[in-house]
């Protein structure tokens, strides 16, 4: 019996396979993704406002280094010859623009050089701390006989108490007609609560070690014996003041019975006094009396970022230290 051969079997026809079923996207809540949108863009908001505000922080720290620095750059130098002015205006104090502090600086810088021909005091203050007074009057008879220049006092408004007794270091004293001089006297002044708080029923408890260190308490009677002493020591003050002028204005002077009184006149009548010497203003006493005609300021100024270092100071600094920290890169 002959073997018989299976029949051959057909070539495999590739049968496309069948595409497994594509799962169905489940339904998205369409409060969900409006929650996520608006999550997204306070986020964004919140770092657009976080970079922009320490930017603005770093600009103003930026600001007040620059404007502290510059503020001692008060005047720009020039090789020609002329009259360098200080301005005394406003209470004279020690944390005013009237501060001897601040004002010697100025003083110092324009005796210095070598191109100012004489040195001018433009005032316009009503008086103040008289030491503050005192200590601009010897520096400047000190700086008059080291550099060997002339001051002159120019008067606007008003030149009375402490500023008189700044003026009275120059060598020439200039007025108008209606300013206001004088007020060569001391005071000190407080109030008394004593007849109130009785009135009240208010009961004052002060405790002190030595029978004098309540003194001026103004909720305690005064003593006889401290108001007698606290006027002892205005009249040495008062003393002092009178010295300066006498010594300042020397033989001009025509005193009188009411001149030390503390008593003020218009300018017309401090030139018949002797109090000042002549009427003029600063163009006439640069043009005129010191010839040299360009006006040079060497005030020193309390500029915009001074005003705000001294207004914010503790938040403005705070807040740079905080984005100088800050300015890493945004998360």
């Amino acid at each position: 019996m002959d073997d018989q051969l299976p029949p051959p079997m057909p070539d495999p026809v590739d049968v496309p396979a069948k595409p497994a079923p594509s799962a169905t996207p489940a339904a998205v809540d369409p409060a969900l993704a409006l929650l996520a949108q608006e999550f997204l863009r306070d986020r964004r908001a919140e770092r657009r406002w976080r970079v922009f505000f320490r930017l603005m922080w770093l600009g103003v720290a930026v600001f007040l280094v620059y404007g502290i620095w510059a503020q001692g750059k008060h005047v720009a130098t020039t090789a020609a010859p002329h009259t360098a002015l200080v301005e005394v205006r406003g209470e004279i104090a020690s944390d005013t623009e009237a501060s001897a502090e601040l004002l010697l600086s100025a003083l110092r810088d324009a005796f210095k050089d070598e191109h100012a021909e004489a040195v001018v005091l433009r005032i316009n203050s009503p008086g103040g701390s008289p030491v503050q007074a005192g200590i601009l009057y010897d520096e400047i008879t000190r700086l008059k006989k080291l550099h060997g220049k002339k001051v002159y006092a120019v008067v606007e408004e008003i030149c009375a108490s402490g500023a008189y007794y700044i003026a009275a270091s120059a060598d020439e004293i200039y007025v108008d007609k209606a300013s206001l001089v004088g007020s060569i006297g001391v005071l000190m002044d407080g109030f008394g609560f004593t007849g109130v708080m009785e009135k009240l029923g208010v009961e004052r408890r002060l405790l002190t070690a030595g029978e004098n260190k309540g003194m001026l308490d103004p909720f305690s009677p005064l003593p006889a014996k401290q108001r007698a002493f606290a006027q002892s020591m205005l009249d040495q003050i008062h003393q002092q003041f009178i010295a300066v002028v006498r010594e300042g204005r020397g033989k001009r002077l025509k005193e009188t019975p009411e001149m030390f009184s503390g008593l003020f006149w218009n300018g017309e009548e401090a030139v018949k006094m002797g109090l000042a010497d002549d009427f003029g203003n600063l163009d006439y006493v640069a043009r005129e009396i010191v010839k040299a005609e360009e006006v040079l300021d060497y005030t020193p100024r309390d500029n915009v970022a001074e005003r705000l270092a001294k207004r914010f100071g503790a938040a403005i600094g705070s807040g740079a230290v905080k984005a100088l920290r800050e300015m890493s890169p945004i998360r």
